[in-house]
């Protein structure tokens, strides 16, 4: 005996094998969005500890060559070194801050692949064929 010849699913077949692609197109699309979110995460946790790392050795060398050209100038100038640290550190912040500021907006866009590709897909589906 043979099998019987396929039969045409019609209108229901068309439209689940429509729903199977959907939902295939949607499992992609959420697959790279958890790969993209993993990446961002472990971006923001190296961001953070060497941001970190920085502050406490600044913070370290600050205190302590502060206190040495202190010491050194107690008798003669310690209003003019006191002033000077401050003024020193101050424009050390606002540069900091300003280099920074550049870090953040050359950062590429979280989650912009999917993005990308939601918008890529969304073109596909707008075109007459």
């Amino acid at each position: 005996m043979e099998p019987p010849p396929p039969v045409s699913a019609g209108f229901l077949g068309a439209l689940r094998s429509l729903g199977d692609g959907a939902l295939a197109s949607v499992e992609v699309r959420l697959e790279m969005f958890s790969v993209e979110l993993q990446e961002e995460k472990f971006r923001l946790i190296q961001t953070v500890l060497w941001i970190g790392a920085a502050v406490f050795a600044a913070i370290m060398a600050a205190t302590f060559v502060s206190l040495t050209l202190v010491f050194l100038f107690w008798q003669t100038a310690q209003l003019a070194v006191l002033s000077g640290l401050a003024a020193f550190y101050t424009g050390a912040l606002v540069v900091t801050v300003l280099a920074f500021r550049r870090f953040l907006a050359r950062q590429p866009k979280p989650f912009a692949a999917t993005l990308d590709e939601l918008g890529a897909d969304r073109t596909c589906i707008r075109k007459p064929s």
